[in-house]
């Protein structure tokens, strides 16, 4: 028997915001159309002509002018919310409240109590919710992990992630109340990485530089892991990179060291074994795999590999590096 509610016949899956986002989202799902029969594109937007144009764009079997009409509708199945993460929780609980599943854009809620109320909803109407956290699908991840299983450089000492890239914003990102800040934005993509290589990330602290303003936008993360690493995270969005984002990190242990460009490129082991490898460019970010797990475990009723408690770890990692730094994340606001 499965665990949730399985979707039969077609997965029609309606986007609740019609921006940058959803229209990543929509392009990749089109390009897995070949693989999954059965998958019907809807978008909803608060003004009615962007909603027909994403519907008209992106070969949409429909469109809403409101969210709440897009999630009562009786057609809809599954709900994308692609809007900024101050209203992240009031749709996931209208939209599951109403039996739908849930997928949702990261950074998922400012709390991780939160999913709290998240999981009692699952068990009451047996419907999912999945986060959309791409990173934990990247192919270099996997390949770490596997790097860093076989021993090849003895015992790991240090990690260091680089993660530092120039990002002028000028949108809802620039609104602590509606973004959080640069680390809950986009860096929670890193937390997710530097806790998926094998290790037990036992705390985190976080330092912040001087004047990097409001919300903050660099941070250096320092995480001590159960099994006696340290690891460091350096995020940033005002430090000038070589090509926009071409940078390395390190991996230390006691035989040697794995160095990998930090988008997943390559890796190079160099320890009782050399290696290069290349884990591949064609879904170098992971949004396809993840996909594809998202629409496998909506047919099966069952979790997808990026669970809930994964998502929530992420959350409460982010505010022990924020209360550390001294930076509190807003409430939950709409």
């Amino acid at each position: 028997m499965s665990t949730y509610k399985k979707v039969e016949g077609q997965i029609r899956i309606v986007f609740l915001g019609c921006g940058a986002i959803a229209a990543k989202h929509a392009r990749r799902l089109h390009g897995l159309l070949h693989g999954f029969a059965g998958i019907e594109l809807y978008f909803a937007s608060r003004t009615e002509s962007k909603a027909r144009e994403y519907a008209d764009k992106y070969k949409g079997k429909g469109f809403f002018s409101s969210y709440t009409a897009a999630i009562q509708s009786p057609v809809v199945s599954v709900v994308f919310i692609c809007t900024p993460p101050d209203s992240h929780l009031a749709l996931s609980i209208e939209a599951m409240t109403a039996g739908k599943h849930v997928i949702c854009e990261k950074p998922s809620f400012f709390r991780s109590t939160d999913f709290d109320i998240i999981d009692k909803l699952r068990q009451e109407k047996g419907v999912q919710l999945f986060v959309a956290e791409n990173y934990f699908y990247k192919p270099a991840l996997r390949k770490l992990r596997e790097v860093l299983a076989m021993n090849l450089i003895g015992d790991i000492k240090f990690l260091f992630f680089n993660a530092t890239k120039s990002q002028k914003i000028t949108d809802w990102r620039a609104d602590v109340d509606t973004a959080g800040g640069a680390l809950f934005e986009g860096g929670i993509h890193w937390i997710n990485y530097i806790s998926n290589l094998g290790l037990t990330v036992a705390s985190v602290t976080g330092f912040l530089p001087s004047n990097t303003g409001k919300p903050e936008r660099s941070m250096q993360v320092v995480a001590k892991y159960a099994e006696g690493p340290i690891g460091t995270l350096l995020y940033s969005w005002e430090v000038n990179a070589l090509f926009k984002g071409l940078r390395n990190s390190r991996i230390f242990g006691s035989k040697g060291s794995v160095k990998f460009e930090s988008n997943g490129l390559y890796i190079f082991v160099r320890g009782e074994k050399w290696k290069l490898i290349f884990p591949g460019i064609a879904d170098i970010g992971g949004a396809n795999a993840m996909l594809i797990d998202f629409i496998n475990a909506l047919r099966t009723g069952e979790d997808a590999a990026f669970s809930l408690q994964m998502a929530r770890r992420d959350v409460a990692l982010i505010e022990q590096a924020y209360q550390t730094s001294g930076i509190l994340l807003p409430d939950n606001c709409k």
